[in-house]
């Protein structure tokens, strides 16, 4: 599998990364998880932007960036505006969806950035060139709170990502059943044995897809999702759980 390099964190190698998000609608409380999170030695973070109260105010979104990156100090920074389309919290037409990632793409303040391929192609394709050329993390991400896609179509999504020149593919799915999580794993695996070309990062949302999140060393996927606190999606873990759970696979 590839290594994707961001600060001085690894991706692709070892163990999976923990990354956990931000998921608050004002400002003091984003500072204030921000902090937590530090403590809880967490290996990134995500801003969920989608989650913020004042989402339009584009100067206010950089202030906060620039307080994040103090506060985060080494610890990457990987930025999320996730669309209703995706699970998120806010419905944005191509144009906003554009503008407030354009924002974090310009800041000088993030390492990473999340970018839903699928919904708008064509604005995605123009923020993956910018963001490649301030030297970000593109992390291409697709997601299914409803259902389960064929392992074929999985695989599928992931594979087109690499294609379209994404530093790490997402796919989340929700599972019906347990042969949902287990086709999931499925296809993690082959993605990593036969589409090496980055890596890759996959779950199975909701408690029948708990397994997902800690096993990614044995299958393939190089980031897990954790809490500090609120979760931004079903079947997270807090963080001291999950580091202690992958230290008993370790």
């Amino acid at each position: 599998m590839a290594l994707v390099k961001v600060r001085n964190l690894e991706i692709g190698v070892g163990f999976p990364k923990i990354c956990v998000p931000i998921v608050d609608k004002k400002e003091e409380d984003i500072i204030e998880s921000a902090r937590n999170i530090v403590k809880a030695r967490a290996d990134l973070v995500e801003w969920r932007v989608d989650w913020f109260e004042d989402i339009f105010d584009l100067k206010k979104i950089e202030e906060i960036l620039e307080k994040l990156c103090q506060i985060l100090g080494e610890c990457p920074l990987l930025f999320t505006c996730r669309t209703a389309f995706d699970g998120g919290e806010i419905i944005l037409t191509p144009q906003q969806y554009e503008k407030i990632n354009l924002v974090a793409i310009e800041s000088s303040y993030v390492d990473m950035i999340d970018i839903e391929i699928f919904n708008y192609p064509q604005v995605a394709m123009g923020l993956r060139d910018k963001a490649h050329s301030h030297n970000l993390i593109v992390v291409g991400s697709t997601h299914d709170f409803h259902s389960t896609p064929s392992k074929i179509e999985m695989v599928g999504r992931i594979v087109f990502m690499q294609k379209m020149g994404v530093d790490i593919p997402k796919l989340a799915v929700m599972p019906q059943n347990e042969l949902d999580v287990l086709n999931l794993l499925e296809a993690t695996e082959e993605i990593v044995r036969e589409y090496g070309s980055t890596p890759v990062v996959t779950m199975s949302m909701g408690p029948q897809g708990v397994i997902s999140r800690i096993a990614g060393k044995i299958f393939g996927s190089s980031i897990t999702f954790g809490t500090v606190g609120k979760a931004s999606a079903p079947g997270q873990l807090d963080v001291e759980e999950l580091r202690t759970v992958m230290k008993i696979l370790r």
